[in-house]
């Protein structure tokens, strides 16, 4: 039987809360997922059966992102394994860089809920290293 959005968001958000996460609906789909000891928080976005997720690095002035910050983040040796920097304009000249990554899910079973919890974990790991990457250049 095929599933609403609705009703997978709100089995994402109960899988996420009985791991401890803090997490909010902020709107249709949409999700702010919160590890609760360190604090660091993520969007997770339901798209029909793709559940996005993006967790926001750092905000910088545009003069920021130059080449050589640029080859860092696309350096396959960069120690990034399982997510992807991406850049966003948020206005104001500035550009918001976050670590992303995604997961098909197909019948909400013990295997979308391993790569959903995958994904968070890869992130929040991945976002300390990111961090460390990138922070001098910022």
């Amino acid at each position: 039987m095929a599933q609403t959005t609705g009703s997978t968001i709100e089995q994402i958000h109960a899988l996420l809360a009985a791991r401890r996460y803090s997490v909010t609906e902020t709107g249709p789909g949409i999700l702010r997922v919160q590890e609760v000891d360190s604090g660091i928080s993520l969007q997770a976005v339901l798209e029909n059966d793709i559940l996005f997720f993006s967790l926001t690095c750092g905000t910088v002035p545009a003069a920021k992102i130059t080449a050589a910050l640029t080859r860092k983040m696309l350096d396959a040796g960069n120690g990034i394994a399982t997510s992807h920097f991406s850049l966003h304009d948020v206005g104001d000249g500035k550009i918001a860089i976050t670590l992303d990554n995604f997961c098909k899910l197909q019948e909400m079973g013990p295997d979308d809920e391993d790569d959903i919890l995958s994904c968070v974990n890869f992130l929040l790991a991945d976002v300390v290293h990111a961090r460390d990457l990138i922070g001098g250049d910022l």
